[in-house]
């Protein structure tokens, strides 16, 4: 190291970064329980309590819930008033920390960091052989991408994301065949099949767990008009079928996109519109700088999303493929027009809309 030009002030200033990174790291994982055990929800409704009577509240070992409190209160997350040993969390931060504040609850998305964690090794490993972690090494991630998808994506789907199409959702009042791929635990699909009723809709997925989620959730609710079959994209399924083809958050997972994008195009009807709902990111990280949970997703895109792509033999293009790449992908499958939106409350994903001539 040429030590003549070497920035003290530099070095002092990024070793308060990596102290914040264990500080925050710590935190998300705090933060993570918070949100599992229930804890800022029970908060959200007490007045100023003492940790046995928060403990008391939520059916806690108080212990636990003491030394959790001390980790959010020395963060200043939650508040201390010191005089009678109370806590409280302040309505502000109540305001992205709760099951209520969907879809703004952070605290949702901090499971992630837990659930990556625990393969880590198995991602060490891929570091060194290349060959990708399977969906089978990732304990909860379809339950917290069910939670993660069910606040933003599905919340937002009859009265946001639909209407970016025009005219489907009449198409769908009057009733059209729809198919969703990679359609994990159904929420999507059952939101539609409750909402449109004269519309027959079909969720395909690769993952058994994800499809049994997903029948029992449309049994539960009594529709006739939705059905889930275990099933890989990247093998054909009915040609110049559907009306509308959907795919939430899923292309960029598969080991064989290019295939199913061309399965996609052959599937639809003419005229058929094809919604896929991806990351908004750029290919180039160069664009991404600025992107405000860029850190967060190319590590979720590291530990997961490349990782699974690449265990079964794909090309591992990770959650930030991005949108040039994407539009690439799309034309190269034949799609000609495809238009993007992003909806004003929705940093995190693109809508692309296309449809077959």
């Amino acid at each position: 190291m040429n030590k003549t030009n070497f920035d003290a002030a530099k070095a002092e200033a990024f070793e308060g970064r990596v102290v914040d990174l264990l500080n925050f790291g710590s935190l998300a994982l705090m933060t993570s329980l918070g949100h599992r055990t229930g804890l800022f929800d029970i908060m959200t409704g007490l007045p100023p309590s003492t940790s046995a009577e928060i403990a008391g509240a939520a059916g806690l070992n108080e212990r636990y819930v003491r030394e959790w409190l001390g980790a959010l209160t020395t963060a200043r997350i939650i508040e201390h008033q010191a005089a009678d040993d109370t806590y409280s969390l302040p309505p502000e931060h109540g305001a992205c920390l709760t099951r209520k504040a969907a879809p703004n609850n952070l605290a949702a998305f901090t499971q992630y960091i837990a659930v990556l964690g625990a393969v880590e090794d198995e991602v060490l490993e891929a570091f060194k052989h290349g060959a990708g972690v399977p969906y089978s090494s990732y304990k909860r991630f379809h339950e917290v991408m069910a939670e993660d998808s069910g606040q933003t994506v599905v919340a937002a789907l009859k009265d946001y994301i639909l209407p970016l199409v025009p005219d489907v959702s009449d198409a769908l009042a009057r009733g059209i065949d729809v198919v969703d791929i990679g359609c994990g635990s159904g929420r999507a699909v059952s939101l539609l099949a409750e909402n449109f009723p004269n519309s027959h809709f079909t969720g395909l997925d690769i993952s058994e767990e994800a499809i049994a989620i997903a029948k029992a959730l449309v049994k539960s609710k009594r529709l006739d008009n939705a059905d889930f079959f275990v099933h890989d994209t990247a093998e054909s399924f009915p040609e110049n079928t559907y009306r509308l083809i959907t795919a939430f958050d899923a292309i960029h997972d598969q080991a064989k996109p290019e295939q199913v994008l061309r399965n996609v195009y052959e599937a639809l009807a003419p005229g058929g519109t094809f919604l896929m709902q991806d990351i908004a990111a750029s290919s180039n990280v160069a664009n991404n700088m600025d992107h405000p949970i860029a850190p967060f997703l190319y590590t979720i895109s590291c530990m997961h999303c490349m990782s699974v792509s690449l265990a079964g033999g794909g090309p591992g293009l990770g959650a930030m493929w991005g949108k040039e790449k994407a539009l690439a992908m799309l034309q190269d499958a034949g799609f000609g027009d495809v238009r993007v939106e992003q909806l004003a409350h929705d940093i995190q994903n693109f809508y692309y809309i296309t449809k077959k001539p």
